[in-house]
């Protein structure tokens, strides 16, 4: 569970430092994200998440 809260903290983390040090480019990016189709988007989150996934398995079981 500790794990799971370091994530998510390292998350805030990158998502502040962008928005802080790019805000305009930022806004770009969300701008660009709502003219997407949904589809888009969905298949842009499911390719995200398996390669998270995959990174996460790939540390660990090179960390074991």
């Amino acid at each position: 569970m500790l794990d799971l809260f370091t994530a998510l903290a390292l998350v805030l983390v990158i998502e502040g430092a962008l928005y802080a040090l790019f805000p305009e480019t930022m806004k770009r990016a969300m701008a660009f994200a709502l003219s997407q189709p949904m589809e888009t988007l969905r298949t842009g989150g499911a390719i995200a998440a398996v390669i998270g996934v995959a990174a996460v398995w790939l540390l660990r079981k090179l960390g074991a």
